[in-house]
Parts: C-alpha cells; sequence; structure tokens
C-alpha cells in the first residue's frame, strides 16, 4: 500500500507539473501564491500549504483531469439494482469510469480544459461526498492513503514551484506539449516530461 501511494504520488505531481508548464498563467498564479505565503524561509513548511488555497485548486483540478486509476476499483453488487434504466445482477463485477464521470459535461464547464479557478470558492471535494469527483473512490473501499497522497504532493508541489523557475526542454513549448495518456489500469503520461529547473535562491 505504501509503494503504490508513492507511485501514484509520483504520476500526479509529474501531471501537474504538466498542466502548470502547458497553462504559464496558472503556473504564474500558483508561484506568487506559494512565495507570497513563505515569505523568504530556505523552503515551505507543512502549515504554510493549508494558507494556499490556489495550490488546493491546482490539485483538485489535476486529479479532475487525470486520475490515477481511471476505473477505480472493482466492485460486486450485492443484490438485484436499476440503475439508468438497466437491470444489474446481483454478485455482478461493476467498473466506476471516474475518468469519464469527471468529464462529463453534465457536472463539468468546458470539461476538457484545466481550469483550476472553477474549484474556488467551491465545496465541492475528493473524499466521497460529491459523485461528480471522485479520484479515491468512495464509501468503504475509498482509497486507504488518501490523506497520505494529498499531503505528500501539496508539499511537493509547493517546493517545487516556490524553489524553482521551470522551462520546457527538448525544443518543447506550451502549445505542442505532448498531453497523451496511454490507456490502461492506471494514466500515465506518454512520455515522460522534460524539464529544466531554474534555481532561485544561490544555496540550491
Amino acid at each position: 500500500m505504501f509503494l503504490a501511494g508513492i507511485d501514484s504520488s509520483a504520476s500526479t505531481v509529474e501531471w501537474t507539473m504538466a498542466e502548470l508548464l502547458k497553462h504559464p498563467t496558472a503556473m504564474k498564479k500558483l508561484q506568487e501564491e506559494v512565495r507570497n505565503v513563505v515569505g523568504n524561509k530556505p523552503k515551505v513548511e507543512m502549515e504554510d500549504i493549508n494558507k494556499m488555497s490556489c495550490l488546493k485548486c491546482v490539485f483538485k483540478e489535476t486529479l479532475r483531469l487525470h486520475p490515477v486509476v481511471p476505473l477505480l476499483l472493482p466492485r460486486h453488487t450485492s443484490a438485484t439494482v436499476k440503475v439508468g434504466g438497466y437491470v444489474i445482477p446481483s454478485n455482478t463485477t461493476v467498473l466506476i469510469n471516474a475518468w469519464a464521470i469527471q468529464r462529463e459535461p453534465k457536472w463539468w464547464e468546458k470539461p476538457e480544459e484545466f481550469i483550476p479557478e472553477r474549484f474556488e470558492n467551491n465545496p465541492i471535494n475528493f473524499i466521497g461526498e460529491d459523485f461528480q469527483f471522485i479520484p479515491f473512490g468512495v464509501g468503504r473501499r475509498r482509497c486507504p492513503g488518501l490523506q497520505f497522497r494529498v499531503a505528500s504532493v501539496e508539499y511537493m508541489i509547493a517546493n517545487l514551484v516556490y524553489c524553482f523557475d521551470w522551462k520546457l526542454a527538448d525544443g518543447a513549448t506550451a502549445d505542442n506539449l505532448d498531453m497523451t495518456e496511454p490507456y490502461g489500469i492506471a494514466v500515465y503520461r506518454k512520455s515522460p516530461l522534460h524539464v529544466r529547473p531554474l534555481a532561485r535562491f544561490r544555496t540550491l
């Protein structure tokens, strides 16, 4: 479980950085927030994270577009039920397509676009109370590593944008950055993200 949390967290960090580099305005807004909150400290502290509303919006929007496990964990029906006009027999294996749900135009405006601002002053969360946003699943089989992953990813992203400015490498630009997702049990980037960090502090 610990190793799975590390792997999925690394994937989310990579997707977050890719989306920020593809959307420079969002990157600038996040860097300004993080640097204003942290001040002149050498790194972000955990207590700083709760003061960063933009960071939390960026994190949520990345999870909405790029859930690491798009089909969640398999479920079994305990009884025959009728859903959306379909009869689902008991003891049927059911796969929930979180990737499609979180891009459903009925619930999300411009669902294919990266718009962190959609979560500003928005009560929708990912802990299983809002069924249009379920990157960690819902109910008793919700991801047991949720709190670990949220804390670790937010902390990593905050430090990355605080300590460095970032440039795309290998001739990539925001317009031609490859955002292809290979299909599979987990959603990773088809092409690894190559970037150049520019340190803000001489000590780095």
